[in-house]
């Protein structure tokens, strides 16, 4: 992650667009935060849209605004997004579930520097900064015809691929400590810190919904608190039971039956060792495996005690 947040202060001070790419839950409206408010135009406003929540008969509207008498309910002209980000920040989330008629739109506008609220030919000048992210292959989208080509070039100027929260643990302290401090601000809270133990059961869980659950986890647990440090018994169940290997890796068509069986073996040693305090004898009797047979699979997997 620290390469990420190298990212981050370098591309901030341009005005070029930015495609985050991650797995749900992985912090993608954070890090397009991080870019806006470290930018010159932190001052403006930063407007995120979720374009895959939004209705495809609502999206325009939304996005450019409508006059009075546009449609029906249109009582009173409102500003698109675009407007209300001018001279700041677009966050366009999921965009890869945005319809191709979307698309058009959003490329004009884009090239164009300017958009016309429903109901008026009038074109009024913007100036923001497109952030975009989405969960999708957007590459193999254009490939197969469900997403525009130009508009990919357009928004891939500076790509940001986010690792999953399984692939940076080594950040698990530091977004803890973040969370902490957010949700004592939010909720009037006192919590100074986790307790190593529960420490040690966020590093081993597999966190398959990576930073967003792991929010949700610590609020959880900051509310449930009777200590001025997080204790093991308010995370939920799902940590407290240990580690897991990652509940999607099963779903994956790459994935064949001996790879998944070498992950499964894999962490059931590491938590057998941890049981035992690295006692390897112990732990070939809790797998009930010979000792030797346990040696070579430290070895073949790579495993410290």
């Amino acid at each position: 992650m620290v390469q990420v947040f190298e990212t981050i202060k370098k591309i901030a001070d341009y005005k070029a667009s930015v495609l985050i790419l991650g797995e749900s839950g992985t912090g993608k409206e954070m890090v397009a935060k991080a870019i806006h408010f470290n930018s010159p135009r932190s001052q403006a406003a930063f407007v995120a849209v979720n374009c895959g929540a939004i209705p495809e008969t609502l999206l325009e509207s939304e996005l450019f605004g409508f006059e009075k008498g546009a449609f029906t309910d249109a009582k009173k002209e409102k500003r698109g997004n675009f407007e209300v980000a001018h001279g700041g920040t677009l966050f366009l989330d999921e965009i890869g579930e945005m319809s191709l008629a979307a698309q058009v739109k959003i490329l004009r506008a884009l090239q164009e520097g300017e958009v016309k609220r429903l109901g008026s030919e009038k074109p009024i000048k913007v100036d923001v900064r497109i952030i975009a992210a989405t969960i999708r292959d957007l590459a193999r989208a254009v490939l197969e015809g469900k997403f525009r080509e130009d508009l990919f070039y357009r928004l891939n100027v500076l790509p940001l691929q986010l690792p999953s929260l399984r692939e940076r643990k080594e950040d698990l302290p530091l977004l803890a400590e973040h969370f902490i401090q957010k949700y004592n601000r939010e909720h009037n809270l006192n919590i100074s810190g986790i307790a190593e133990e529960a420490l040690a059961l966020l590093l081993e869980y597999a966190w398959p919904g990576n930073v967003r659950e792991m929010e949700n986890a610590i609020e959880r647990a900051m509310i449930l608190s009777r200590d001025p440090k997080i204790q093991p018994e308010c995370l939920p169940p799902e940590i407290r039971n240990g580690a897991r290997p990652p509940r999607d890796f099963l779903l994956n068509d790459e994935l064949s039956v001996k790879k998944a069986t070498r992950i499964l073996e894999a962490d059931l040693i590491r938590r057998a060792l941890k049981k035992t305090g690295g006692n390897r004898s112990q732990a070939s009797r809790i797998l009930e495996i010979s000792h030797p047979a346990l040696l070579s699979k430290i070895r073949e997997y790579g495993i410290e005690k």
